[in-house]
């Protein structure tokens, strides 16, 4: 007679092997070297620092209390921009808003980055020509 598998009950969800979030340093790095997503639309240009912004509301939903999206989940803004949502608006979809763009403009944005990321990583041989 086979015995029952225990279910290991002290595993918190986050440690689930699904629930792992991305972190990848090289694709932050890349994204910092971005403009800021709000000034490159045509708004006025506050800052030369950029941040990467992890996104409130990540499009593979991956996201509770007390955790960070992973860096799949960035935009670039720049310090001004990123103070203000966090500050005056509090949500992504109402500080898209305000600069007229669709609320899910940021996970849209953020998996364009993170494919292109992935494109220029397996592109860079280090070879001459």
């Amino acid at each position: 007679m086979k015995k029952k598998a225990k279910l290991n009950k002290t595993m918190r969800a986050a440690e689930h092997p699904f629930n792992r979030r991305i972190e990848n340093i090289d694709h932050l790095k890349y994204v910092k070297s971005l403009p800021c997503s709000i000034c490159k639309a045509g708004f006025y240009t506050h800052d030369k620092v950029i941040q990467a912004h992890h996104l409130l509301k990540p499009s593979d939903g991956k996201r509770g209390m007390s955790l960070k999206s992973g860096d799949d989940q960035v935009i670039p803004l720049c310090m001004f921009h990123h103070t203000q949502l966090h500050t005056k608006f509090g949500s992504e979809p109402a500080f898209f808003a305000h600069y007229g763009l669709k609320a899910d403009f940021g996970q849209k944005y953020a998996k364009e980055l993170w494919f292109r990321s992935i494109a220029i990583a397996e592109n860079d041989d280090d070879l001459p020509f």
